[in-house]
């Protein structure tokens, strides 16, 4: 019987979220997100410094969904082409043939996106924001499911190029990723020395991947989802006052330069419902709000000379913005 039939949206993809944590130990927030950000049909920035299991978790959550998943190295030579593909001559027909680039896969994982040019991240721009490639005269859609997932090293590390601003605002949410506890860290040396010393398959439970009907399904109750007019006006207004910051504090005006665009209230309406509904609720609370304002808003906030001169950052600002923000 099929996985739609026999279960709900809800369960099947609870049942992947723990699958995920199986694999993955100490990165509940990132797993959550990454589910988040498939739920609400977007693209996920995964920053952390190296060896903290970001390329790990996004290849653990392609193993539980059945779409294609392809990952790309960022290196400083990589060209755009190498992403969308390109035209090749064929003498047998005397005419040029599309080849499909990585781009045209389901999921895929741009590793360490910061290492290459920015004409190389630029080339991502239409398909992450119109699904679609051009190339030549001639444009081509991408599949419906489709989804970005790119991990970043710190911009501070040697070898990086910081991202354009008009590509950070095509990424639903920027996901920083921190160091586990001693308890999860000596779970992981654990799992670690078993795969290694293991010369068969760990056993493990049969997972049955989710099927992208039941991820369309999902995602549709999760816009379905009821959000109270008060609490919609209250999500509003925590984009449009880092646009207007006077009007909360000489200090917030002092420390912005530009605000959020409208693409973020769109992301934080959907990553609200979206986290309500993995909670299990059939509302959106301001709790939910609050909690995906930091990954929603931090990209897409430039700041001022000054606040960087006093090490202002943007997660500071927003806490202060939501602190000052009344709630309904």
């Amino acid at each position: 019987m099929s996985e739609h039939t026999t279960d709900s949206a809800q369960t099947a993809v609870k049942r992947l979220q723990d699958f995920i944590n199986q694999e993955i130990i100490g990165q509940d927030e990132l797993i959550e997100r990454m589910l988040i950000g498939l739920l609400a049909d977007g693209h996920i920035l995964v920053e952390g410094a190296p060896g903290l299991a970001k390329t790990r978790a996004i290849k653990v959550l392609s193993k539980g969904i059945e779409a294609d998943f392809h990952r790309v190295q960022f290196t400083p030579d990589l060209l755009p082409a190498d992403l969308t593909g390109t035209e090749i001559y064929r003498p047998q027909q005397a005419a040029f043939e599309f080849q499909k680039g990585p781009l045209f896969h389901n999921l895929i994982l741009a590793d360490e996106i910061n290492r290459a040019p920015a004409k190389v991240q630029a080339a991502l721009l239409e398909a992450m924001g119109e699904r679609q490639i051009t190339v030549g005269l001639a444009s081509y859609p991408l599949p419906p499911l489709f989804m970005v997932m790119a991990t970043q090293n710190p911009i501070e590390q040697e070898g990086t190029y910081p991202l354009p601003e008009a590509q950070l605002d095509r990424f639903l949410l920027h996901v920083k990723v921190g160091y586990p506890n001693a308890e999860h860290e000596k779970s992981i040396l654990h799992l670690a020395r078993a795969e290694a010393g293991s010369t068969t398959e760990i056993a493990r439970d049969v997972f049955e991947p989710l099927s992208q009907y039941t991820l369309f399904k999902a995602r549709q109750e999760v816009l379905d989802l009821y959000m109270a007019d008060g609490l919609e006006n209250y999500l509003l207004q925590i984009v449009l006052a880092t646009r207007t910051p006077a009007a909360y504090g000489a200090d917030l005006a002092a420390w912005l330069r530009y605000g959020a665009s409208p693409r973020a209230s769109i992301a934080l309406d959907r990553c609200a419902r979206a986290k309500a509904w993995l909670s299990g609720r059939d509302f959106v609370a301001p709790e939910d709000i609050q909690n995906m304002a930091l990954d929603v808003l931090r990209h897409r906030l430039i700041l001022s000379y000054e606040a960087e001169a006093e090490g202002i950052t943007t997660d500071y600002v927003i806490k202060e913005l939501i602190a000052r923000i009344a709630v309904p």
